[in-house]
């Protein structure tokens, strides 16, 4: 189906091979029931985007205008040889500010994507001040006290914050994030005890040097020329290598070990084993993930697609007799996370266990979308 389709609403269901559902796609309310309808209001908070010329920063703007987020202003907030530059938004033109310890005099709630480092060393100069800040790094994120959120999975961990009253709530890892908005609506129905996950993750997910560099490096390579390798080590077009992030001593990278402890936090279970394997893959935008589960109980492939059609945040491609199943260019730029190939794991002689194969946009519900969602919580 075309995007223009599923954006109007388009529901399409056929059955496929073993009587499945074949695709099924939400309705664009259901889509969109997280959404606050306002924009700009003389009552909204006051807002600041940390980091608005990267990828994810930019992906905020789009985000909070598509979402008619409501807000009184926007200081949109960068490092010092940033400072100055201009953009339209939202009918009016916006100068980008040097991020400094005063920046957020007067602010309410605060988008933070500018890196752990800029995070750690703001984020509380921002709580201080009374500003709520939503932060996309990893500095917080298994800090404890500060709630890790997606709001279709645990939104009640954000308890009483509010905007304008201080403190940090972390965004989940992008993986972690796509990974769960599949793996939660199953764990309810079944509850799982062991999952294994191997990721194939896009260029956008070390930001927009990285995606520039594919596209520089898919050129270079089809004219027979050198390429350029500043972000990565590894030649990415035409290529895949295992995950960028540091590798620990037990043989797994950061990236992996994201994914087993960010799950634990915000699934409050400990118990579940989780083991997952990332890979870089030349994609340019958006993560695709092969997920592996065991569950408690039984539960059927029709029992499944069940439970994933109604899930909020999710639609299903799952067309077998078509051999019709998600893509990443199926989940670039949209909201939702797209999940297919369920079937029953057939290494396992009971029906415990189901594979599954998930996309979904890295910069849009596995950054800004869900990080705005997050300040959707706290009006």
């Amino acid at each position: 189906m075309r995007h223009c389709e599923r954006c109007r609403g388009f529901l399409a269901t056929r059955t496929g091979l073993s009587g499945l559902p074949a695709t099924v796609y939400k309705p664009a309310a259901s889509r969109r029931q997280l959404s606050i309808r306002a924009a700009k209001t003389a009552d909204g908070p006051s807002i600041a985007i940390v980091g608005v010329t990267g990828a994810v920063g930019q992906e905020f703007l789009r985000v909070l205008k598509d979402r008619d987020f409501p807000y009184s202003s926007i200081k949109l907030l960068a490092s010092a040889r940033s400072a100055g530059r201009e953009y339209e938004w939202d009918g009016a033109r916006h100068t980008v500010e040097e991020l400094t310890e005063s920046s957020f005099s007067g602010v309410e709630i605060a988008l933070f994507s500018a890196g752990g480092s800029i995070s750690k060393k703001f984020a509380h100069v921002a709580s201080d001040a009374g500003c709520t800040v939503v932060d996309n790094s990893s500095a917080f994120r298994m800090t404890e006290g500060v709630p890790l959120i997606i709001p279709e999975v645990n939104r009640d961990a954000v308890g009483s914050m509010k905007a304008g009253k201080g403190g940090i709530i972390a965004n989940p890892n992008c993986s972690t994030i796509i990974a769960l908005m599949a793996a939660t609506p199953l764990h309810r129905a079944a509850k799982v005890k062991r999952m294994v996950v191997s990721t194939y993750q896009a260029a956008s997910g070390a930001g927009q040097a990285a995606m520039d560099e594919l596209e520089l490096q898919t050129r270079e390579v089809l004219e027979g020329k050198p390429p350029t390798t500043k972000i990565f080590p590894f030649q990415y077009a035409f290529n895949l290598f295992s995950h960028n992030s540091p590798m620990g001593p037990n043989g797994y990278n950061e990236e992996e070990m994201k994914m087993v402890k960010e799950t634990h936090k915000i699934w409050g279970e400990s118990d579940v084993a989780i083991t997952a394997t990332c890979i870089r893959v030349p994609i340019m935008r958006a993560h695709a993930e092969s997920i592996n589960l065991e569950f408690e109980r039984g539960i059927s492939e029709e029992e499944a697609v069940e439970v994933l059609s109604n899930a909020p945040g999710v639609s299903i491609i799952n067309d077998r007799s078509a051999n019709r199943f998600p893509t990443p260019l199926d989940a670039s730029h949209q909201d939702d996370v797209y999940v297919g190939r369920v079937r029953r794991d057939i290494s396992r002689k009971d029906d415990k266990g189901l594979d599954l194969f998930v996309c979904g946009d890295q910069i849009k519900k596995g950054a800004a979308l869900n990080a705005v969602q997050i300040a959707e919580l706290l009006l």
